[in-house]
Order: C-alpha cells, then structure tokens, then sequence
C-alpha cells in the first residue's frame, strides 16, 4: 500500500507537464489583458447618439498600445561562449592559446587591475575624507568641531603603546620558546 501512496504524486506531476510546448500560448497564461481589441471610433459608434457637449470625439478613451515583445535571451552559458571563441581555431596550439587567454589569463588580468583600483580608491578617499576640499569634508570638519571630537591623524596612524605591547610580547615569546627544540 505504501508503494501506491508514493505514485500518486508522480502521476500528478506527469500528468500536468506539456510535452509539446507552444511559445506563443504557453509562456505565460492569459490574462483580460491579453484579451484586448483594438478600438476603432467610427460613424456606426455609440457616440453619435450622445449629445456631442457630453462626449467629444477626440475625448474618448483610447487603448494604450501594447509593448512590443522583448528580442530572446542572449545564451550566456560557458560552453557556447567558448566554442564561439575557438571556432576559428584551426590548429590545437590555437585552441590550448585561446583556453589559456580566456581562462586564465583576462580573469588573472582583471582581478588584479580590480584590486589595485579599490586599493588607490580606498587610500585616496581615506585620506581625501578629513583633508579634502569639498562641500562632505567641510560638513566632516565642522561636524567634529560641534562635538568636539578630536580629527583623526592623518600621516602614520602607528599607536606607540600598541606598538610597545606587541614588542614586549615578541620578547617573551623568543624568551620562553627559544629552546622549544634543544631538548
């Protein structure tokens, strides 16, 4: 009984799968919207029976043009890009150039231009954040002013007691472990 009781999910879920796709019924349902026609004001229309102060010909209501379908996705998986790339390869020294140059070599290149680029940024706007000239470095400056807080150094931001503490610990860490493998 237990056997049966696992299948029926299985034939619910066979059953519901389209075989046979239709692209241009089965993308997504229909709605009322897709319903719409077109409205054509002509002479047989309703309106002519109005009074024309009520409803004026060029103050009736008009449909809003639908949007054209948008062009397909372009295939962005690794292997067409990369057969596209050694289509014109005609030898196998070509083909090894082409997967070292993709693969290995542009994304070397572009990590390490990336890195020195945030690197400069952030050395640049480390020191332009205090000292600079503009309208957020003098809202900065006079902010710090108003609450008298002191402006953070800006040259070496070495702390010499943090420095002596670290070379204290150096000391003794050589005084106790010197002979760690003489024993």
């Amino acid at each position: 009984m237990a056997d049966h009781a696992m299948d029926i999910p299985q034939i619910l879920q066979s059953a519901s799968i389209n075989r046979n796709p239709d692209p241009s019924l089965d993308i997504n349902p229909a709605t009322t919207a897709s319903e719409k026609r077109p409205v054509a004001v002509g002479p047989d229309s309703e309106t002519n029976s109005i009074a024309s102060d009520v409803v004026h010909p060029r103050q009736v209501i008009r449909p809003v043009r639908r949007r054209h379908t948008l062009p397909p996705l372009p295939d962005l998986r690794f292997e067409q890009s990369y057969l596209a790339s050694i289509k014109d390869a005609d030898t196998w020294g070509r083909v090894a150039w082409i997967t070292t140059r993709d693969q290995v070599l542009l994304p070397l290149i572009q990590g390490t231009v990336w890195t020195l680029a945030l690197s400069g940024w952030r050395f640049w706007n480390r020191n332009a954040s205090v000292s600079g000239h503009t309208l957020g470095s003098r809202v900065r400056r006079w902010w710090y002013e108003v609450n008298n807080w002191h402006l953070p150094q800006l040259g070496s931001t070495r702390d010499h007691k943090q420095m002596s503490e670290v070379e204290n610990f150096l000391q003794f860490y050589t005084a106790q472990f010197s002979d760690a493998g003489s024993n």
